[in-house]
């Protein structure tokens, strides 16, 4: 690919030829992609002139920001590797991120610069390659953010990346083993965004708010198809999820897109119809929603709280990018399925244990096979290996296909629970569990079990002004709905702070079936 192929020279051509066009903000401040280009600009000079080289990793720590913005545009300008950072992660996972891909300079906001702070000791970085920003004036041994940009140039950066060169090293989840580092080049992630743009149907005057984590892919593909397409894009740069501040936001910036997990619709739903009627929502066209599936009475009632907008569901993976996407006209007749393959893919695989094709209707690991598919797993070829046949990838998930080609996810491999020799496999039971009334959310894990191997076990967070669910009743409920070996035997009821999730709405299954083993038997 020639041309326009980084986002570093993407920024460089919205510069010239949409200079004072809005091109990223966040809740407090905003950027031209003329302003944005020259930070950009100033940044990857200053990181060159620590002595950082085309390939070096950079690892970066920051909530929800404007400055995800311009370093993610540094990074592609000065040829280093973005290596973003759950804000999550606590000392010791922060530092096995840092020592397994060896990165040569740490950027942290204010507020997180002590948790780096108790393991820098432990770091190989070289000190005066620790870069601070944020309100607060940088800690000593802490270079100032601003300062290292006021030093710097804006004159576009010599010998930058190409397009076969790696942009972002993003580590994944970690619920099973150690995390990943999955690698994503400037190539795929150009193609990315263009398949977004026609997917999608995006223009320049598109505004995304980006409330997923700009650490997580899901931020960051979005973040590049509207930089690619010109549009505005606003990070809703607050630590937690606050649903009306978010529905208030997306009004006030007269944002036009959002991408967001059940949860979040769900907890905007919940805020009082009065409070909701105060805002306009008219320029809301495109909404995603993703990671995990969705009832269809959440989808009737998010359409109609956003009255003039489609409803796109999307099913993609750190690793593969986008896989399937759902339209709008598609979403209750295909309801429960996941879409078809987005354009530019070759058709899905669904393979057995042994690599043969399943039948329509029969599930399978599945395969997928993009312009955009990372490029391995950082300093982990065996897992590499595991990851591809041939060009397709996967990340373990098990689907089904129906006749018209639409694809149903089942679950994981990694998540199956084998009773009684039967394959349970929770993402099927936890559909119809939600539908129990005065549920908002469940996760089904295996526990050990004498009789069966594992028994199916159900953790339910109460849906807010509603009657708490009976386990019992739910029990009995599931028994015209799921088969015998699919039935939960027992129920646990948690507060939802208390539900493990990633960064991105996914629940740690991983997490739950160890946190339930150790406390013991919950029947």
């Amino acid at each position: 690919m020639s041309g326009l192929s980084t986002i570093g020279q993407i920024l460089s051509a919205q510069a010239r030829l949409r200079p004072d066009a809005l091109g990223a903000r966040d809740l407090e401040r905003s950027l031209t992609f003329l302003q944005w280009n020259r930070r950009a600009c100033r940044l990857a000079n200053a990181l060159r002139g620590l002595g950082l080289r085309k390939g070096d990793r950079v690892a970066v720590l920051a909530y929800n920001c404007l400055e995800w913005a311009e370093i993610y545009g540094a990074a592609a300008k000065a040829g280093v590797i973005a290596v973003p950072v759950n804000f999550r992660l606590v000392g010791p996972e922060i530092r096995y991120i840092v020592e397994h891909c060896d990165a040569a300079a740490f950027i942290a906001q204010d507020a997180l610069v002590p948790v780096v702070e108790e393991i820098r000791d432990t770091l190989e970085i070289p000190p005066d390659r620790y870069i601070q920003f944020g309100r607060a004036m940088a800690r000593a041994g802490w270079r100032g953010y601003e300062d290292l940009i006021a030093a710097a140039s804006d004159v576009e950066p010599a010998d930058p990346p190409g397009p076969d060169d790696a942009w972002t090293l993003m580590y994944t989840s970690g619920t099973t083993g150690r995390p990943k580092g999955a690698i994503r080049g400037h190539r795929g992630m150009a193609m990315l965004g263009m398949m977004t743009e026609i997917e999608l149907g995006l223009h320049r005057r598109d505004d995304a708010l980006l409330v997923m984590p700009m650490c997580h892919a899901n931020s960051l593909n979005f973040f590049t198809s509207f930089a690619y397409v010109g549009g505005a894009v606003s990070i809703f740069s607050r630590k937690s999820f606050d649903p009306e501040l978010c529905l208030r936001t997306l009004a006030e910036t007269g944002a036009t897109f959002t991408s967001l997990v059940p949860t979040h619709y769900s907890l905007m739903l919940e805020v009082p119809e009065a409070r909701r009627a105060t805002s306009d929502f008219g320029r809301v066209e495109k909404l995603m929603i993703s990671s995990a599936p969705a009832r269809a009475e959440t989808k009737r009632a998010v359409m109609e709280m956003f009255p003039n907008s489609g409803l796109f569901e999307l099913y993609g993976s750190t690793e593969a990018g986008w896989v399937t996407m759902l339209h709008p006209h598609e979403q209750f007749d295909k309801l429960g399925t996941v879409g078809r393959e987005v354009v530019g893919s070759l058709p899905v695989r669904l393979l057995d244990d042994d690599g043969n094709e399943v039948a329509d209707g029969e599930p399978g690991e599945l395969f997928s096979c993009g312009p955009y598919s990372f490029d391995g797993y950082w300093n982990a070829p065996e897992k590499t290996r595991e990851a591809f046949r041939g060009d397709y990838c996967t990340v373990g998930d098990v689907a089904l296909r129906d006749p018209d080609g639409y694809i149903r996810l089942i679950d994981r491999k990694k998540n199956l629970i084998i009773s009684g020799g039967e394959n349970v496999y929770p993402t099927e039971v936890e559909a119809v569990l939600a539908g129990f009334p005065g549920v908002r959310d469940v996760a089904v894990i295996g526990l050990p079990d004498d009789k069966w191997g594992e028994r199916v076990h159900a953790v339910i967070v109460a849906a807010d002004g509603q009657p708490v669910p009976d386990s019992a009743a739910l029990i009995e409920w599931s028994r015209t709905r799921l088969a015998g070996y699919k039935r939960p035997r027992s129920v646990s009821l948690i507060a939802d702070a208390d539900m493990p999730r990633t960064a991105t709405g996914k629940i740690q299954h991983a997490l739950l079936k160890k946190r339930f083993a150790e406390e013991g038997d919950p029947q």
